[in-house]
């Protein structure tokens, strides 16, 4: 393990980070612990404090990258679509959640703490993910409905969300409900109207 006057800031960051995202993705959210990624990277836990100025902080950066991953994924997704793009957006959710149930999340567990504003690269985060969403349902909306977009595509998110959580942790399948991200699918192309209901493509 190389000393600390071996690594500048920007390396020391990208090691904590790459580490903490390591991490929480093996052991997720809850047993995620700051002071094990200081063991496995040789340094003191008041290094990861002295970098990132706090926890939460430290929390940000990995989800950030977890959003980065995210958003790549999706549209790799999309760039694959033919004209089910919608179709393909809703299954690159349930698809990342499905292979990184952990860092996936974690995005959603955290919460910074009462009154602390969240700093402007990691707004720039979550701005690249909901843009891609409200990009996506603007597209498959007509012309009529384009100012409905933002607002619609946060209500379809939690729709999307809701209906993956469901898939899983088991709840569909007590409920008996079967193929879930298809229901997911249609419901949120009933409530765009954009004519794929019955799966046209």
């Amino acid at each position: 393990m190389a000393r600390r006057s071996d690594h500048t800031r920007a390396e020391l960051e990208k090691l904590i980070v790459d580490e903490a995202h390591r991490q929480m993705e093996d052991v997720g959210f809850q047993a995620f612990s700051a002071r094990e990624v200081a063991k496995r990277i040789g340094y003191s836990i008041g290094t990861l404090y002295n970098v990132f100025g706090s926890l939460n902080r430290l929390l940000l950066a990995v989800n950030a990258r977890t959003i980065g991953l995210w958003v790549a994924e999706i549209e790799a997704a999309l760039e694959r679509a033919e004209n089910d793009r919608i179709g393909a957006l809703v299954e690159s959710y349930f698809a990342f959640a499905g292979r990184h149930r952990n860092i996936w999340s974690a995005v959603y567990d955290h919460r910074s703490p009462a009154g602390e504003e969240l700093p402007d690269w990691y707004r720039a985060a979550l701005e690249s993910l909901t843009g891609v969403m409200v990009r996506e349902v603007a597209a498959a909306l007509p012309e009529s409905r384009q100012m409905e977009a933002p607002a619609l595509a946060g209500s379809l998110l939690a729709l999307v969300h809701g209906h993956c959580v469901f898939a899983l942790d088991g709840t569909f399948r007590l409920l008996g409900v079967e193929a879930p991200l298809e229901l997911a699918v249609t419901r949120v192309r009933e409530i765009l109207g954009d004519g794929q209901s019955r799966g046209e493509s």
